[in-house]
């Protein structure tokens, strides 16, 4: 079996793994995670080299920028307090303790013990995107986690190449690397507002969804390269970049170009999460072999004592920067409540994935001098370890612990969603009734759209459980009614091709809009 046929065979057992996971209603990265750990068990199979800065390069920037183009910079910006510290603070302090236990545990130089450190840090953006989003929980929680795992990368990433080049060159200064991560972080910021700014303007000016969706997916690259090649920080110019785009697009993007991209850039994170984790398990054979016989023992022990520090220190984290302010402050404490539960919630849900994979693998072979990077594969097993004890032990026990610590969805999307498609919807009857009484338009033409209006309105207006009620915006009856004549003006034009009365191409045109027409009702049976 050559490397293209295992790829393509990998991508195949992603796929599958994706179905598997909505058949059971188990977050993927959970099975990919489990995949890649099969398949290193699996005999025979030809081992992958690829450049670790290729990794880092091709795999980092898509995967954190279509989480921050889609991060609402409202809730984002009204929970800074809570995430910020989360994303700078707690990494950091992560990335210490494990750090000095991976020094003490192994013997190797401490350097080596913060390019490990910074790796593990931080929650990742896709797992916690995952994992969340079929839970019943408060929008707080969720904003916190997502807008926690976005901006930590930014803060292991600087770390981990600091540390890198502390073990490449064998000096390492705090007070400088501590201005100079400062400086690189401000740069990040400026790149990541400049691209964003020039993605838009380009965007803009485009009415061509091909090209636009090529140019969104090369976004998150310029942004990356740009920051690098000026010095500073790619991964933040990356989130920045996004942050900004995701804030102007809906005033800037057509519905063609939405309709296009979004189930692309849905795609390019899918797969290359995939690749990720099968790239991982292809390595591990590899990567198991050449560390000392007998250490198999010594390797899982060393991965359990992380995940234990990483949780104990995220819990005392967690509760300090929660209630040491409150205890002091019973003006804040009365303004800000934090039910304990909730922080329990949060602190639990710290799962690792493909960024730490990503990161790993992009740890250099070889020194200056020509010598192995030292315990590169002792990183690269322990952090597939940790990723998979967070993932699996973590993210599979959180719904019941949701049960336990009895956290209850406050619907807050839903209220708001059902307040702005009333005032859409209001806003575009009584802007109907102004064409019509003006005599521009047939009264025939006034009264069908009137009629479609009203009848959203009257959903939208009544009182419905957050289930059903928010996402209906028309009568039962008329979505069963709607569905049935969609689906026979497809059939009857499918007819009309097969009996070669009409091509191909305006099956297609005529099977778009149907298609269209049809996803109004998508996800509201």
């Amino acid at each position: 079996m050559d490397t293209t046929e295992l790829i393509l065979i990998c991508l195949v057992a992603v796929a599958l793994l994706a179905i598997v996971a909505r058949k059971i209603s188990v977050p993927y990265p959970i099975l990919l995670t489990v995949a890649g750990g099969g398949l290193a068990l699996v005999p025979g199979l030809p081992v992958i080299h690829l450049d670790p800065k290729l990794v880092f390069d091709l795999f980092l920037p898509p995967l954190l920028y279509p989480a921050a183009v889609y991060t609402s910079w409202r809730d984002f910006r009204g929970n800074l307090r809570s995430i910020l510290p989360l994303a700078t603070f707690l990494v950091l302090l992560t990335m210490g303790a494990t750090a000095c236990l991976f020094h003490a545990l192994t013997g190797l130089p401490l350097a080596v013990g913060f390019v490990f450190g910074a790796l593990i840090s931080p929650p990742d953006a896709v797992a916690a995107l995952a994992v969340t989003q079929n839970l019943k929980v408060p929008r707080k929680i969720v904003v916190i986690l997502e807008g926690e795992s976005l901006v930590n990368d930014a803060t292991s990433f600087i770390s981990f190449r600091f540390a890198v080049a502390a073990v490449l060159t064998g000096s390492f200064s705090l007070g400088q690397a501590s201005l100079q991560f400062l400086l690189v972080a401000v740069g990040g910021i400026g790149v990541g507002l400049a691209t964003g700014w020039l993605a838009t303007q380009v965007q803009k000016r485009l009415d061509d969804p091909p090209v636009q969706t090529m140019f969104s997916l090369l976004t998150p690259y310029v942004a990356y390269f740009s920051g690098e090649q000026l010095h500073v920080s790619g991964i933040l110019a990356v989130v920045i970049a996004g942050i900004f785009y995701g804030w102007r697009a809906p005033r800037v993007l057509s519905g063609r170009m939405r309709l296009q991209a979004i189930p692309v850039w849905q795609m390019v994170t899918f797969i290359l999460n995939g690749i990720l984790f099968m790239l991982i398990g292809l390595q591990l054979p590899q990567v198991i072999d050449a560390l000392p016989p007998g250490s198999a023992m010594a390797v899982a022990k060393l991965a359990i004592l992380v995940l234990l520090a990483i949780v104990l220190v995220r819990f005392a984290w967690m509760f300090g920067a929660t209630y040491l302010p409150r205890l002091f402050s019973r003006t804040f404490r009365r303004r800000n409540p934090a039910p304990w539960q909730q922080t329990a919630f949060i602190a639990w849900t710290g799962m690792r994935g493909a960024d730490s994979l990503a990161g790993a693998l992009a740890i250099p072979f070889l020194l200056a001098d020509g010598t192995p990077f030292p315990g590169r594969n002792l990183i690269l097993l322990v952090t597939f370890y940790v990723i998979f004890g967070t993932l699996v032990a973590q993210g599979l026990t959180l719904r019941p612990l949701l049960g336990w610590l009895k956290i209850v969805d406050d619907h807050v999307p839903e209220k708001e969603e059902r307040m702005a498609r009333l005032k859409a919807n209001e806003a575009a009857l009584a802007r109907i009734e102004e064409l019509g009484s003006s005599s521009r338009v047939r009264p025939e033409t006034v009264d069908r759209l009137r009629s479609e209006y009203a009848d959203r309105i009257r959903q939208l207006s009544r009182e419905a459980s957050h289930e059903d009620g928010v996402r209906r915006l028309y009568s039962r009856e008329f979505e069963e009614l709607a569905r049935e004549a969609l689906e026979t003006e497809r059939d009857t034009v499918i007819a009309l091709r097969n009996d070669e009365s009409i091509n191909d191409e305006v099956l297609r045109r005529i099977q778009h809009d149907i298609d269209l027409a049809e996803a109004r009702f998508q996800g509201r049976k």
